[in-house]
């Protein structure tokens, strides 16, 4: 265990769990993350261990045969894995936003359907809001829910489906204007849609085609697919808590746990920049002595050292408020963007440190440089966390004039 990065008060459960997934990483995850992600094949193998662990179903109550753990546990978890290779941080992050959509705003029926089986993997989760004409503006969402007696027809293009070929089960905002009169806020018209699927590509049940995997400069390993949907009939009862209307609502407070997800992981990708640079610092040597020793070195390592801490304290403490009941919206946005930058910030600086060396395939941190951008525009860019940032903290401290 690094020195760096510590968490104070966990319980014996949780020492154990992050110890084993630690463990696990090491030895499964690093020695091949590199080669995998050169060929971008996803990995199949390190996905059925993390099945074994039970990992598919941490966060999913006991009484659906889950563990049952809190939001840090499965951040703290999602730090060592992204510190392995952060494609397969991506791959359960879904498949956990999903889980916990269905356990807060689930009918009895659907939990019951869906969540023993996503404990297990059985059932692998992937969500949609995106669509090609838009990002971070969902209430501009186009795809359309009709109702057509019993069932829903949905029609629109998808974007930025994580996981669109592996999943079977994709929760997919639409608009639905059934029983909303005209003039109505747009994010009040949107409901969620619980699709299920066959993994794979091309039509995979009548309606619904998922596309080849888009090719990405990084975060590679990992299928980020579109989906079309074309008339795809769904029965009513697979609309997310059995009433339209509160997709925005539910999507946006799986997106916030999924804030705290994407912080956790620029923490993990950013502890391991830290240990390839400060590793590699005190191997190669230059005018007589390890680079560690000149000054210029040492001051990298004491940033990027920095940067790493106070990250991890971040996300940290928004975990802790989601799981204390109480709102953090403003804590998320805050980890969620400090993270991702100082990620970003540690990397290069750990690239700069490696030289030459760092622009070369052989080396691990030019993979680290390719994945870490992704974290500055995934689950919302640095721009709509400081818009959500403002927002709250106006609410926080509004003049009483």
């Amino acid at each position: 265990m690094s020195r760096l990065a510590q968490t104070h008060g966990l319980t014996d459960i949780q020492q154990e769990i992050l110890s084993t997934v630690r463990d696990f990483v090491d030895k499964e995850i690093i020695p091949v993350a590199t080669e995998l992600e050169h060929r971008d094949e996803y990995p199949t193998q390190i996905v059925e261990g993390l099945k074994e662990l039970g990992l598919f179903g941490l966060m999913i109550p006991e009484e659906y045969g889950g563990l049952g753990e809190s939001l840090l546990t499965y951040a703290l978890c999602v730090e060592e894995i992204a510190r392995g290779w952060m494609s397969v941080s991506g791959i359960i992050n879904t498949h956990f936003i999903v889980a916990y959509m269905l356990k807060q705003h689930g009918t009895q029926e659907q939990r019951e359907h869906f969540l023993p089986r996503m404990a297990t993997g059985e059932v692998r989760g992937a969500f949609s809001m995106s669509e090609p004409a838009l990002g971070s503006d969902v209430s501009a969402i186009s795809t359309k829910g009709v109702k057509v007696g019993d069932e829903y027809a949905l029609t629109g293009q998808k974007m930025w489906l994580t996981n669109g070929g592996s999943s079977t089960l994709v929760a997919v905002l639409c608009r639905t204007d059934e029983g909303h009169p005209e003039g109505t806020a747009p994010h009040k018209s949107m409901t969620t849609f619980l699709v299920e699927k066959e993994p794979g590509f091309g039509e995979v049940r009548p309606g619904l085609t998922i596309p080849g995997k888009i090719e990405k400069m990084g975060y590679k390993g990992v299928d980020t697919t579109e989906m079309i949907l074309d008339g795809l009939r769904i029965p009513a009862n697979r609309v997310l808590g059995g009433t339209t209307g509160r997709g925005f609502y539910q999507m946006m407070d799986g997106v916030e746990v999924g804030r705290v997800n994407v912080a956790a992981r620029g923490c993990g990708v950013a502890q391991r920049a830290f240990e390839l640079g400060v590793s590699y610092a005190q191997q190669r040597h230059t005018f007589g002595k390890p680079i560690a020793q000149h000054q210029a070195i040492q001051f990298k390592l004491a940033e990027m050292a920095t940067k790493v801490e106070a990250a991890h304290a971040m996300m940290v403490n928004a975990a802790r408020k989601k799981d204390s009941g109480e709102r953090n919206d403003l804590e998320a946005g805050m980890a969620k963007y400090l993270a991702s930058e100082y990620c970003k910030e540690v990397v290069e600086d750990a690239f700069r440190i490696h030289g030459g060396y760092g622009f070369s395939k052989e080396y691990e941190i030019e993979r680290l440089y390719r994945e870490a951008p992704m974290l500055l525009i995934g689950e919302g860019t640095a721009e709509i966390q400081k818009m959500i940032i403002g927002r709250r903290l106006l609410e926080e401290y509004r003049f009483q004039g």
